[in-house]
């Protein structure tokens, strides 16, 4: 493999004189699947581009250009370019597979096709080369054909059935290429299990390129939905822009092909919600570095400027943990807010937005009053109590009459550990978070203040033997 570039350099002109590449070079091919794309790692760039690739190139002409190290996929492409009949029955009597692909997409049906070598394309047809192959621009050779003004390919291909996809632009297309996001990732690297029956508007689990990460779709019907897409963007805004070790991280999205796509990190040991439900009951010292897990990632959100990001939806599911055991927030900026001013918000649409089985809403949310960053310390405080009692407050009563409790009648659950069991400014702590008035709740920089604090005494006090040691789980 590494003597055919060479060899391709000196002896191009004499091999398209004599119509192919002569079999006596021993190419070892491996038979690769169509959609392998850890084999195929090149983009093929000798030829005109795709009819919808949004980034316009010039054509490489320069027959020397030849990449080193070509494989089998890019020789098929490369001899399709070139219109060499016999160079791709060669290559295809070999082994290589007819609708191999390069990074982009595009098999060697695409590339004849752009550049009109009619008996190329009639041999690929008769090796049962995919017809409707799409790119990752979801262009069809039939489309490239038509975009380049070959005809007579196009027609062939047409009367063999082939559909030409309609162009459509995503809602967040660009029309400058220089314009596309520095997140926008390559959809074909992404390989989604769509068979999951995950929930409309939920993170699934998905590979890109090899590494497990969480997927939101978007599907076309959403896409025609201007609030959907809004709140698409809105997530997005507040996502590229956070980072932080206790902040679920962003990894990038897809926004000019469909389906439209927000990409973060995958973290397979869950949420805290079902870590508590599993564990039940914490130890203090677990409780602690949890706490300040959360709290850190919240403080850092909270003062994002130029306004800071409330959560309004901090619970438990929203609490991820990675595999060292430290916990991410995750969830945030899903809903939509009116501004009052900068730290002060309503929810725009209470009833489509507030779920009434979250029993870790604050009352302001609740009764759909005004509110500030406050909301997100009162459900801070739930998941404290939550943490440390095993429970939720007032389990195990439903949802609803635990928030008409909560948030209507004011009440609070009693601590039902003995007060050895955590440290006694642990419970004044969250007596102040979940507090009734959203004054008197404390921020998070002063929570992390009292959580270290906490720490720090009770360490000294004995309140635990092996406080803090890692790996804990």
């Amino acid at each position: 493999m590494s003597n055919l570039a060479a060899q391709l350099k000196r002896g191009i002109s004499r091999q398209f004189s004599t119509g192919s590449i002569k079999r006596s070079f021993s190419r070892q091919f491996t038979r690769q699947a169509s959609l392998n794309l850890r084999k195929n790692n090149q983009r093929f760039g000798f030829g005109r581009q795709s009819s919808l690739d949004p980034i316009q190139r010039s054509p490489v002409h320069d027959e020397m250009a030849v990449p080193e190290n070509l494989d089998a996929t890019m020789q098929l492409l490369f001899m399709a370019c070139r219109g060499d009949v016999k160079g791709v029955e060669d290559l295809l009597n070999e082994g290589v597979d007819v609708n191999s692909i390069d990074l982009d997409g595009r098999t060697a049906l695409h590339i004849a096709a752009c550049e009109g070598h009619v008996e190329v394309v009639k041999l690929l047809l008769v090796r049962k080369a995919n017809i409707d192959a799409r790119d990752r621009w979801g262009s069809t050779a039939a489309a490239d054909a038509k975009y380049y003004g070959n005809m007579e390919v196009y027609n062939i291909l047409k009367a063999r059935g082939a559909k030409v996809p309609k162009t459509r632009n995503t809602p967040m297309a660009v029309s400058n290429p220089r314009e596309v996001p520095e997140y926008e990732l390559n959809p074909l690297e992404l390989r989604v299990r769509k068979s999951d029956g995950i929930t409309k508007g939920s993170y699934q689990v998905a590979k890109w390129n090899g590494t497990k990460v969480a997927v939101k779709i978007l599907d076309m019907d959403s896409c025609s939905d201007p609030e959907t897409i809004n709140d698409f963007k809105q997530e997005l805004t507040l996502l590229e822009k956070v980072r932080h070790p206790n902040v679920v991280q962003f990894v990038g999205a897809v926004t000019q092909n469909f389906p439209m796509m927000i990409v973060s990190e995958y973290h397979s040991n869950g949420d805290l919600g079902s870590y508590l439900q599993k564990k039940g009951r914490l130890s203090p010292s677990k409780v602690l570095r949890f706490a300040l897990d959360i709290a850190r990632g919240m403080n850092y959100l909270h003062e994002c400027k130029p306004e800071p990001i409330i959560h309004c939806n901090l619970r438990t599911k929203n609490i991820l943990m990675d595999n060292g055991g430290h916990l991410k927030v995750s969830g945030f900026g899903l809903l939509r807010l009116t501004r009052i001013a900068a730290d002060k918000a309503k929810l725009e649409h209470p009833s489509d937005h507030f779920d009434p089985q979250n029993v870790y809403a604050a009352p302001e949310l609740y009764k759909n009053l005004v509110f500030d960053r406050s909301v997100d310390s009162y459900s801070f405080g739930v998941i404290l109590y939550e943490m440390i009692e095993g429970v939720v407050p007032f389990h195990p009563k439903p949802a609803e009459e635990i928030l008409s409790l909560l948030c209507l009648e004011e009440k609070r659950p009693s601590f039902k550990s003995k007060s050895k069991s955590y440290p006694p400014d642990l419970k004044e702590l969250i007596e102040e978070c979940w507090a009734k008035e959203p004054v008197v709740r404390p921020t998070f920089s002063e929570i992390i203040v009292r959580l270290d604090k906490i720490v720090v005494n009770g360490s000294k006090q004995g309140w635990w033997k092996d406080a803090f040691k890692l790996p804990w789980k």
